[in-house]
Order: C-alpha cells, then sequence, then structure tokens
C-alpha cells in the first residue's frame, strides 16, 4: 500500500485503542509477550499538542483553539510523505470541512481510515467513566451539537481541542466523508469474531497474514491482558482523574445497567443512526 496517513478514528471509548494494540501485536509476529500498552507506534493521537508543536514548529500555547485548528491540515500533510510507508494516526474529532474549504484531516491522497464503532448504549457507560460524569449527564453530551473533548480557557492541555458533535453526526460525517476510502470495524464483531474482524481490517490496510499470526495477535490483546498491564504499569493516555481506562470491554452491559428511560433517551437521540447500523431492528427496538 501506498505511503501517507491512514486514520484510526473513532468517537471515544469505541475502540481505537485496542485496535491500536491489536497493530502493534500483529506488527511483532514472534514476539513471546504483548505490546506494552504504554510504547505503542500505531496510532500516535493526532491532537497531541507536543506533536503538533513539532510538526508546526512553533508553540501551540501560543495561538487560540481557532489558529491551531486551521493549521492542523498543514501539519497532517507535512508529516509523512505519500512515498513513505503509511504512518497511523488516531483522532477522535468528528471530519470537518474547515472554513478554509480544507478538511482537517489534510489535502494529501490517499486519504484512507478504519473507523470503530460501538453501540451508543454500551458506549455511554464507558464514556462517563471517561468523563467523570453521570450516565444522565453523559447520555446530553453525546447529543450535544457542540461536544468538544480538552476545550480549555483556563488551562493548557496535553491534547489540542477536538470538535466531536453528537454521536449521530461523528458517525456520519465520516461515513459519508466524499473520497475517502473507510472501513467500519464494529466494536461487537471485534468480541464475537475477533479473527474475521481483525483480519478484513488488516487486509483493508494491505497487510498479508495468515490466521496464526492473527490469531496470536488477538490472544496478546485480550482485555484481561490490557486490564492487567494497566494495573501493573498504569496507561499514560489515562486523563486525569479517571480510575481505569480499560474497564469492561463487555458487550450488552447496558441492559444490566440502563434504566429504560435512559434506553428511549439514547434512542431518541441516536435511532436512526443507530438503525442504520444494526444496533436497532426494523421496528425500531434494540437488538
Amino acid at each position: 500500500m501506498s505511503g501517507g496517513i491512514v486514520w484510526l478514528a473513532s468517537y471515544p471509548k469505541s475502540g481505537s485503542t485496542w485496535m491500536r494494540v491489536l497493530l502493534q501485536n500483529l506488527e511483532a509476529d514472534g514476539a513471546e509477550r504483548p505490546a506494552d500498552i504504554n510504547r505503542l507506534s500505531f496510532g500516535m493521537v493526532a491532537s497531541s499538542r507536543a506533536w503538533l508543536d513539532e510538526m508546526l514548529g512553533l508553540a501551540t500555547a501560543d495561538l487560540t483553539e481557532d489558529e491551531i485548528e486551521a493549521l492542523r491540515p498543514d501539519a497532517y500533510d507535512w508529516a509523512w510523505p505519500a512515498g513513505d510507508p503509511p504512518f497511523y494516526l488516531k483522532i477522535h474529532d468528528a471530519y470537518r470541512v474547515l472554513g478554509s474549504g480544507v478538511p482537517l484531516i489534510g489535502r494529501r491522497a490517499p486519504r484512507r481510515a478504519l473507523y470503530m464503532v460501538r453501540n451508543p448504549l454500551d458506549l455511554v457507560l464507558s464514556y462517563a467513566n471517561h468523563l467523570g460524569r453521570s450516565i444522565d449527564d453523559t447520555i446530553a453530551v453525546m447529543a450535544d451539537p457542540d461536544h468538544c473533548l480538552a476545550a480549555s480557557d483556563v488551562a493548557l492541555r496535553r491534547q489540542v481541542r477536538q470538535r466531536l458533535g453528537t454521536w449521530s453526526k461523528h458517525i456520519t460525517s465520516w461515513l459519508d466523508a466524499p473520497d475517502l476510502a473507510l472501513h467500519l470495524v464494529r466494536y461487537e464483531q471485534v468480541l464475537g469474531e475477533p479473527v474475521e474482524t481483525f483480519g478484513e481490517a488488516v487486509r483493508f490496510l494491505g497487510w498479508t497474514s495468515d490466521h496464526a499470526a492473527l490469531q496470536r495477535a488477538v490472544d496478546l490483546s485480550g482485555f484481561a491482558r490490557l486490564q492487567q498491564q494497566e494495573a501493573t504499569t498504569g496507561f499514560d493516555e489515562r486523563p486525569p482523574g479517571m480510575a481505569v481506562f480499560f474497564r469492561s470491554g463487555r458487550s450488552g452491559e447496558w441492559r444490566e445497567q440502563l434504566s429504560p428511560v435512559q434506553v428511549e433517551q439514547v434512542i431518541l437521540a441516536h435511532g436512526a443512526v443507530m438503525q442504520r447500523l444494526g444496533y436497532l431492528d426494523a421496528d425500531g427496538r434494540p437488538v
């Protein structure tokens, strides 16, 4: 596959970090120990302030959030020449075209993305833990068209502002983006059929891997292993104040923890996209 950037895109807590670990363990074919979660070379965070400072050759701390956003496409275009091997960046921003007419992710082709998606009924539980907020508050956040990560007027954060918008709009912004080759990866399928689902993803990336290598990467990337590593060494990307990053990793947990009213609120806000992705049946009921 030709060079340029491959985007590992998702709404937060949808499995992009897990995908990075899977790719890391697959690349290290033959290694006996799992990849170190604090030394992941796949999917550097595209909103990292330190990385953007390095690429742009200036201190983003001296700029407004809008000024930084306007420069981000240039950073990505300069990051990795198209003739070099692919470079992987993790991104939580919604796909956007800026006021200049340039996409946030840059102008350079080829433009490719793995997009991780997760049932919002489960995601709201993990995102509430991530934000340190109640489930009701998080349901409202996921329906907020102005929702951003790392936006602050009073503190300098390690990441620059990321515009997410609503969960539904985030997904459709990437799925319907023009001139973007995209492969959709469902979190639930990675849980239920990990080797097959991961194999489809790496084939999209142009990798050639046999079943044994894929199985080994899956085994080394198990959620229990990630939790054990975090408990032993911590996880550098865990936001301040969060107890654990790798919280549960389950599918269907919402059936035990969400009230009927909360389920109804999520479906009311996101039913059309949930149905498009197969999380609701034809009658609008969760599957």
